[in-house]
C-alpha cells in the first residue's frame, strides 16, 4: 500500500507499505504516481476534495471505483450539490449562489439574519461563517471566496435546531444506515465545529428514521450507488430534517473508528474493498451491538507553542476509553479555536449511554495536560 501525503509527518504513513510526499489535491502527480506503481486501486477516505481526483485518476486509468467522476463532482461542490438536490426534491436549508458581495447582500436580506456564508468547495469550516447582521457580511463575504476555489460563494438559511450525522454504505443501489450520531457543536466564533460525536443520536425514533430518509434520498440524488457516505443533517426545532451536506467518503472525525466500537462494523474496511472493486457482502454490514453508548470527544489546546502532552497515560487507563490521538507535534502553534483543523486531539470511549460516554471522555480529557508556552518563547 502507498500513502500520499504532502506532510512527511501524516500519520498515515505509519501504516503504509511506502509513503509518497505528494499532495493528494495534486491530480497529475497522483496519476503518474499510480500509473508508475500499476496501483490496484485509489481511494481518498476523509478529505472532500481528494474524493474527485481520486475518481478522475481512477477512470483515466480504468481502475475500479465505488463512484463516477460525474457524480465526485456532485459531493465535492456544494453549489453542483445544492442544485442537484433542489431538482431531486431532497429537503435543504434554502440557499443561493453568489459571486460577490452585491449579491450576497441580496440573498441574505431575502433568506433573513442570521444566515450562513460559505465556500462551496471546502471542507472543515474553511471559508464559513455565520453572519448575525448586515454589518458582518463584507468580511465574512471576503473569507469565502478568499477560500474558495471557484470564486463563488453560497448564502444559506440559518436552520436552528440540532444535527446529526447518518454514517451509511451503499451496495448496489442499497443504501445502508450503520449509525446516527449527535453533533456536539462549539459556540460561534468556531461556527460548525464538532466538539463531540456521540451515539446512538438522543433524538426520537421517528426522527432518526426522516434523518436517515433524507441522507438516504440526497445518496440517491446524486448517484451514490456504491461506497462509503457522510451526510450532515440538520433537525429543526419544527418541521422534517433538512440536508446540510453529503460526502462520498468516510467522515473526518474518526467516524470509521466510532463505527466499529459502536455497532462493530468495519466502515474502513469496507471503503477499501469498495476502492478495489472487491465485492462487499450484506452481513458484513450487519450491526453487531457491542456498546450500549460511544463517542469521540475532540481536545482543544490552549493557545501558544506545544512543547509536549502530559497525562495520556493516565487518560488511556480510565474505564471506557477505547483510543487517544494526539495530532500535532512539539513546535505546532496553536491559535484560537475556528475550524476543525484547529483541534489537537481526540478520545474515543464507550459507556452504558451516550452521556455516559462522554462523561468518561471528559474525565479522561482532564487528565491530559499540554505544555504550552507563548509561541516564540526561549527555554532556557
Amino acid at each position: 500500500m502507498i500513502a500520499a501525503d504532502r506532510d512527511p509527518g501524516a500519520p498515515g504513513f505509519r501504516h503504509a507499505d511506502r509513503r509518497a510526499i505528494l499532495s493528494v489535491e495534486d491530480e497529475q502527480g497522483i496519476e503518474r504516481l499510480a500509473a508508475a506503481e500499476r496501483v490496484e486501486g485509489i481511494i481518498a477516505p476523509g478529505i472532500d476534495w481528494p474524493v474527485v481526483v481520486a475518481a478522475r485518476v481512477a477512470s483515466r486509468l480504468a481502475l475500479p471505483h465505488p463512484i463516477s467522476a460525474e457524480t465526485a463532482a456532485l459531493c465535492t461542490s456544494k453549489l453542483q450539490q445544492r442544485e442537484r438536490f433542489a431538482e431531486e426534491g431532497v429537503p435543504q436549508p434554502e440557499s443561493v449562489g453568489c459571486k460577490g458581495l452585491d449579491e450576497a447582500r441580496r440573498a441574505a436580506d431575502r433568506l433573513g439574519y442570521p444566515c450562513v456564508v460559505k465556500a462551496p468547495d471546502r471542507q472543515g469550516q474553511r471559508g464559513l461563517s455565520l453572519v448575525e447582521s448586515p454589518e458582518r457580511l463584507e468580511s465574512a463575504v471576503e473569507l469565502a471566496l478568499d477560500a474558495s476555489r471557484t470564486a463563488s460563494l453560497l448564502v444559506e438559511q440559518r436552520v436552528a435546531g440540532r444535527e446529526v450525522t447518518v454514517n451509511a454504505f451503499s451496495v448496489g443501489g442499497t443504501f445502508v444506515p450503520l449509525t446516527v450520531t449527535d453533533r456536539h457543536l462549539a459556540e460561534p466564533p468556531a461556527f460548525g465545529v464538532a466538539l463531540a460525536h456521540s451515539w446512538p443520536s438522543t433524538l426520537e425514533p421517528h426522527a432518526i428514521a426522516l434523518a436517515i430518509d433524507a441522507a438516504r434520498r440526497a445518496a440517491a440524488a446524486v448517484d451514490v450507488a456504491d461506497g462509503p457516505t457522510y451526510t450532515q443533517v440538520l433537525v429543526p426545532e419544527e418541521g422534517r430534517p433538512l440536508v446540510g451536506e453529503l460526502a462520498a467518503r468516510l467522515g473526518g472525525g474518526h467516524d470509521a473508528e466510532l463505527c466499529r466500537v459502536a455497532v462493530g462494523v468495519d466502515l474502513n474496511g469496507l471503503a477499501l474493498d469498495a476502492a478495489l472493486g472487491e465485492p462487499v457482502s450484506r452481513p458484513r454490514l450487519a450491526p453487531q451491538a457491542r456498546a450500549e453508548g460511544a463517542c469521540i470527544r475532540f481536545l482543544v489546546a490552549p493557545e501558544g507553542e506545544l512543547r509536549g502532552v502530559e497525562g495520556l497515560e493516565q487518560a488511556f487507563a480510565r474505564e471506557g476509553v477505547r483510543g487517544i490521538r494526539i495530532y500535532r507535534r512539539a513546535g505546532h502553534v496553536f491559535g484560537p479555536l475556528r475550524r476543525g483543523s484547529d483541534r489537537a486531539g481526540a478520545i474515543m470511549a464507550v459507556g452504558d449511554s451516550p452521556e455516559d460516554a462522554l462523561r468518561r471522555a471528559d474525565e479522561a480529557a482532564r487528565l491530559i495536560r499540554f505544555d504550552i508556552v507563548e509561541a516564540g518563547t526561549e527555554v532556557a
